[in-house]
């Protein structure tokens, strides 16, 4: 590994984590039970500024690094906030927003930075569709020009942040024969004639973020409104998984540690035959396994932040590897907490059921684990 932090990045971490334990963790509780987005603790991250981390300061931001970026997350993660208003974090800032900020025209920066970095506006990206999800090159959604404006069709569907936005990167493409070749970028406001959105779905996890379908119903967009160029998209959607692999990562190995110290705390005061629980065998290998996913997760979910903080050409193997980990190991581990806590781990009072119900959307979320395994193969077979 070739990263390492600077003692003002552990401070930052530090200051995340004591000002999420006190402001939003006491929050996401009845948010996550109740399946609603909050917008208080939504105001708070953009208080702190984590909304903005990456973006210069003329713009609202901090101007901060992939990895500061990503301590931020894995800080909130740890402190125990759910990973649906996480989520809802990583759709706004680095899906959408980063996308804008990257290839923008100027005046697009203007108008839509300052307020995604605030809060002020939500942000959502509009990829994949009822047919076509870890394969984006197959996206059916379409963009013709008229005169000076694109006219859009098509649905997307599973989009965070979907039901809240204000604003909305879509992907469409100009000609279905040029498959990726044809796929191009837009940046549609609510508002526009033709655009709508669906009735919020009620998800098993990450509960809190808000998720529904995109409709485009000739929709109408402007010209100035075409983000970056005509068949470049497809590559937009790449360069997001650097951070698809990273800040939005991270918040899941946050939660591993959270995961951990409870566990731990939780098996040191159970008793159980007139000893603690940790005095077992069987416990005692649940948590040094735990341990184990979370550092390699770590690792792999750093090295991809250490990579893109160099300008580095995205690893497909570092994203892959990271992803996997995170959501094959992670759910395992998710698992095991809840068999730490027994009876206890399977109710909602205890946040460790949230915890499992989070998990597994690490597996299918941004490119299913079969499909990580997929690019390693192939990677492998090259070598």
């Amino acid at each position: 590994m070739e990263f390492g932090y600077t003692e003002e990045q552990l401070m930052f971490r530090d200051s995340v984590y004591k000002y999420a334990k006190k402001e939003i963790v006491p929050l996401v509780e009845e948010a996550d039970l109740n399946s609603e987005f909050s917008m208080e603790v939504w105001r708070k991250l953009g208080e702190m500024g984590l909304l903005g981390l990456p973006f210069p300061e003329e713009l609202g931001g901090s101007g901060a690094s992939v990895v500061t970026c990503c301590l931020s997350t894995e800080a909130l993660g740890h402190a125990g906030v759910d990973q649906g208003h996480l989520l809802a974090l990583g759709a706004h800032t680095y899906l959408c927003a980063d996308t804008i900020f990257k290839h923008g025209s100027p005046a697009q920066l203007k108008k839509y930075i300052p307020k995604l970095a605030s809060g002020e506006w939500i942000g959502c990206m509009g990829l994949t569709e009822p047919g076509a999800g870890s394969d984006a090159a197959s996206i059916t959604t379409t963009a013709v020009k008229k005169g000076d404006k694109w006219i859009l069709n098509g649905t997307k569907t599973f989009i965070t942040n979907a039901p809240l936005c204000n604003v909305c990167v879509v992907y469409a493409t100009v000609d279905k024969a040029l498959k990726h070749n044809g796929i191009t970028a837009f940046i549609i406001e609510r508002g526009f004639p033709g655009f709508s959105t669906g009735t919020p779905f009620h998800k098993m996890g990450v509960r809190a973020s808000a998720t529904s379908e995109v409709i485009m119903d000739n929709c109408e967009v402007p010209e100035e409104n075409l983000l970056g160029e005509v068949g470049k998209g497809f590559g937009y959607t790449h360069e997001t998984l650097s951070w698809d692999r990273s800040a939005l990562l991270a918040p899941f190995v946050g939660g591993m540690q959270f995961a951990i110290e409870a566990c731990t705390k939780y098996s040191q005061e159970r008793v159980q035959f007139g000893k603690p629980i940790n005095a077992f065998q069987a416990i005692q290998h649940k948590l040094a396994d735990m341990k184990i996913v979370k550092e390699a997760a770590k690792m792999a979910v750093y090295q991809v932040a250490h990579d893109k903080d160099s300008g580095k050409p995205l690893n497909h193997m570092h994203t892959s590897l990271a992803k996997a980990i995170v959501g094959d190991w992670g759910m395992k581990a998710a698992s095991d907490a809840v068999q730490v806590f027994g009876g206890y781990g399977y109710i909602h009072e205890y946040p460790i059921e949230r915890f499992l119900r989070d998990a597994k959307l690490g597996q299918i979320g941004g490119g299913t684990s079969e499909v990580q395994r997929l690019i390693i193969s192939r990677i492998l077979s090259f070598m």
